[in-house]
């Protein structure tokens, strides 16, 4: 009886560790594309542009930006690539204030002087050619603006994956110069005490 089809000849090769991105000019030795939700991961099964199989396997939850090098335990270098996906190209007379309207949705959003470009999401569109934006819809890598410190994500007003389900004894701020009606729980006491 023959082997299945697309059953790897050899067991995955594994990451542990990856470099963050030093620009275009970095040697590499192969290439795996992700579209931007598959670029926030842990452990995972990856399919080079080679055919090689790669199981990733880092120490906690990470974004991978465009040109980022996954380190092979065999000591090979595997460049992370957004690969193209369904967008939208925002456009408009007045592009900054259609940015701030999609920043205040906490969408990720790649900045470009002359356009936005967003994931496709029709709600977004509606309520953007409401505003007056031109939009088209491309199929291009999407490679938006990090957090506010230019790296990882924007995660909305959960806050993260794990939404603050965590005690911490650190005190910070969670006011927006907007409002909303949620409510933020992070085990944190609002009782004073009464003694």
């Amino acid at each position: 009886m023959s082997a299945p089809l697309h059953q790897p000849k050899f067991s995955p090769t594994k990451c542990y560790r990856f470099e963050r991105s030093k620009g275009e000019n970095v040697p590499f030795d192969d290439i795996v594309e992700l579209p931007y939700e598959g670029r926030l991961l842990r452990r995972k099964r990856l399919i080079t542009t080679d055919g090689e199989t790669v199981l990733l396997d880092l120490p906690e939850v990470t974004n991978l930006d465009h040109n980022d090098i996954l380190i092979l335990e065999d000591g090979r270098r595997v460049a992370v690539k957004a690969a193209s996906e369904q967008l939208l190209a925002v456009s408009g007379a007045d592009l900054p204030r259609l940015a701030w309207h999609i920043g205040n949705r906490h969408t990720p959003c790649q900045i470009e002087k002359a356009r936005l470009l967003i994931l496709y999401d029709h709600v977004l569109a509606d309520m953007l050619r409401q505003l007056g934006a031109t939009l088209d819809e491309v199929t291009e890598p999407f490679t938006p603006e990090g957090g506010a410190y230019g790296y990882g994500r924007t995660f909305g007003h959960s806050h993260g994956p794990a939404d603050h389900a965590h005690e911490h004894d650190h005190s910070h701020d969670h006011r927006h110069d907007h409002k909303h009606d949620h409510h933020h729980h992070h085990g944190h006491s609002n009782k004073k005490d009464e003694t």
